[in-house]
């Protein structure tokens, strides 16, 4: 084998292996190579295995100096555009103001869209590349942004072509949603703005590909799960795929709605009941869990421990937005899922990385072997283990993507 470049002197590297349940990812076990060996040719992985192994040449060699390398981390859910912030709501909450309260009073996602819309797009997209720098820097190399804040369906397609504009101005892969966030307060026009984005916003976001899926906020403060059916069908009429934002404060059936038809990924769940956390056993759709939420809500958190025992395949995002998780590290995510949502450190690597790919809705990532893009993290020490222990610093040292050092 001929390789552009050997990586050498790694203490542990370490990913997902073995063919997941029918349903997903859930199953999967990590394989840890001791002493191992990372070979890569255009920005492909070609070769990994014990260092004593490899047979080939390459025409560099990088030695890791007895670190720990791991996959790539996913990050499936963000909101990393948005204008203005939160430091009102912020106090009014820690006051004792529920977050439901501050949304229907008109703050919350109201007052971030009113900023937003206040933004240019090129102003957006100067506030959200230090944000993605962030997550790329905590070894995020796949990013979901959602857009969201834009309300109006022409502000919803700027917003999405802001999202296409960062992803040409950074190395991780951006992959972009979006978001119907929230309906209109006067409750006369909620009709009339969903066949707006059915007729709309829905088919232009196809027909220039700016989305490769569709969510929904389904809430008491937010879309009711027939408007949301009424939207994702639109969506999936159109060729692209569904999530949704469910179950976070209230059980008001769109946790139900996304196992009906089939949504990549139910998103939140910090409200799922022990019955419905069942009934994931079955289904294809990834739990997504966002720890920083519960965190910074002092909401109960997602029962991530109950899925994974259920059978069900769990994801584990940042949430980054102005309001209810302002996490910008991908890293912390995964060791809030350990401490807050019971996961073991194996099953916050899994979630954070495999299954993540898994609930954007593609196979090409979140893995080391041969074949797929040489997307991994060279950490600060040589147990793997540290990226979900540490809290306060970067556990990880350097990010590779496609075979090139993107970071630090």
């Amino acid at each position: 084998m001929k390789a552009d470049l050997l990586i050498r002197g790694i203490a542990q590297l370490v990913t997902a292996e073995g063919p997941g349940p029918k349903h997903g990812a859930a199953m999967r076990q990590l394989k840890v190579v001791e002493q191992a060996a990372l070979a890569i040719a255009d920005g492909t992985i070609l070769w990994v295995g014990p260092e004593a192994d490899w047979d080939g040449d390459a025409e560099a060699t990088v030695d890791a100096q007895h670190r720990a390398v791991v996959t790539g981390l996913v990050d499936p859910h963000t909101h990393a555009v948005w204008a203005g912030d939160r430091l009102a709501d912020f106090e009014a909450r820690i006051s004792g103001v529920p977050y439901e309260r501050i949304l229907a009073s008109g703050g919350g996602i109201w007052s971030t869209i009113r900023a937003t819309a206040a933004t240019s797009p090129d102003d957006l997209l100067a506030l959200a590349k230090p944000r993605i720098d962030s997550l790329l820097r905590s070894g995020a190399t796949v990013i979901e942004v959602k857009s969201g804040y834009g309300f109006k369906p022409e502000a919803e397609i700027v917003m999405l072509q802001v999202i296409r504009d960062l992803a040409a101005r950074t190395p991780a892969r951006i992959v972009p949603t979006l978001l119907i966030h929230v309906p209109p307060k006067n409750a006369s026009e909620r009709a009339a703005y969903v066949s707006d984005v059915c007729q709309s916003l829905i088919p232009e976001a196809a027909r220039q590909k700016l989305a490769e899926a569709v969510d929904v906020f389904v809430e008491k403060e937010a879309w009711s799960a027939v408007e949301a059916e009424t939207m994702l069908t639109c969506a999936q009429q159109h060729g692209v795929a569904i999530k949704l934002h469910t179950e976070q404060f209230n059980r008001v059936g769109g946790f139900e709605l996304g196992l009906r038809l089939g949504a990549l990924s139910v998103d939140h769940l910090e409200a799922c009941s022990a019955e419905q956390v069942a009934t994931m056993a079955d289904s294809p759709t990834i739990a997504t869990i966002l720890p920083g939420v519960s965190l910074h809500l002092g909401l109960p958190p997602a029962p991530g421990r109950a899925l994974i025992d259920a059978g069900a395949a769990v994801a584990v995002g940042t949430d980054l937005n102005p309001g209810s998780s302002p996490l910008f590290s991908a890293a912390m995510a995964l060791a809030l899922a350990v401490r807050l949502n019971g996961l073991t450190a194996q099953e916050a690597l899994v979630a954070g990385t495999v299954n993540a790919t898994c609930a954007l809705g593609f196979s090409n990532a979140g893995r080391i072997e041969p074949g797929l893009p040489a997307d991994f993290l060279v950490l600060q020490g040589s147990d793997w283990r540290e990226l979900v222990y540490t809290l306060g610093s970067n556990p990880v040292r350097e990010v590779w993507i496609r075979g090139e050092r993107v970071a630090p």
